[in-house]
């Protein structure tokens, strides 16, 4: 009978369980899921990039995972903005010599309130960060994806693409868009060698999460979730960084949840 320690050195380095000379980008990378994936793919050998809006975060980020022996680059990005997204990418493009595994689209807003009561702005701001953003960075990532011979993009979604919440109309409604678009790009690209899944979280103790839902709301979710607890970032992180991994090499077209059962729950004595 093999021992732990012995299994786990024949895993790393069995080349289907690592993401060693992978290059990623991860947008949104400086806090709460962002922050985890870029530190998981990290951690299986990928030299990663990262962007966010606030270059203080990044700086201090940066110094975290040189501590850590990681291979990062970042940069300060306004993705909401087409021609921030463009820089982003040539960006990119020069850091890893016009070759690109992975796309990590994560970067994401929301906001809870009755339908009626959202202005343009609100609906434009949500439609651009959410899906707008992650659209036009798939263009914009494509000939780098394929040049690399084995692309992989994964988006990360939300439940509430997929299922009703209360108060996240425009939200979902970005979401369901994230998960159809999934599919399209599956199909599409598969002749590219790019694979393109999707990850739906469900309540996520990040700082988007613990700002935007009050401590009611959050409690009636736990409610009707099987495993009673919220979910932590390292517990999406993981699934990301499997559907990027060579052994996830026949999975496309997915939409994965990481809910602790809520979406499956329809009655229940926890009701």
């Amino acid at each position: 009978m093999q021992e732990a320690g012995v299994i786990s050195v024949e895993l790393r380095r069995d080349p289907r369980w690592s993401l060693r000379g992978a290059t990623a980008l991860v947008t949104g990378g400086s806090k709460g899921i962002g922050h985890a994936i870029v530190e998981e793919l990290a951690k299986l050998g990928a030299s990663v990039y990262t962007c966010s809006r606030n270059e203080a975060d990044l700086a201090q980020c940066l110094e975290r995972w040189q501590a850590m022996g990681l291979t990062v680059t970042a940069s300060a990005c306004d993705i909401c903005f087409r021609r921030e997204r463009e820089a982003l990418m040539e960006k990119v493009a020069s850091a890893f010599d016009g070759k690109l595994n992975i796309l990590v689209n994560n970067v994401g807003t929301t906001m809870v309130k009755p339908t009626v009561d959202y202005t343009p702005e609100e609906f434009y701001q949500l439609t651009v960060t959410n899906f707008d953003s992650a659209f036009h960075l798939c263009q914009l990532a494509h000939p780098f994806l394929k040049a690399s011979g084995a692309g992989s993009v994964v988006f990360i979604s939300s439940i509430a693409g997929l299922a009703h919440m209360d108060g996240a109309s425009v939200y979902s409604a970005t979401k369901g868009a994230m998960n159809q678009l999934t599919r399209s790009l599956a199909c599409e690209w598969a002749t590219d060698n790019i694979r393109v899944n999707n990850v739906a979280p469900g309540l996520i103790t990040t700082p988007l999460a613990v700002n935007a839902l009050d401590e009611t709301y959050v409690a009636k979710i736990v409610r009707r979730t099987p495993l009673q607890r919220m979910g932590q970032p390292q517990e999406v992180s993981s699934t990301v960084a499997f559907l990027c991994l060579p052994a996830a090499s026949y999975i496309t077209g997915q939409i994965i949840t990481v809910d602790g059962g809520v979406t499956v729950n329809c009655v229940s004595k926890f009701d």
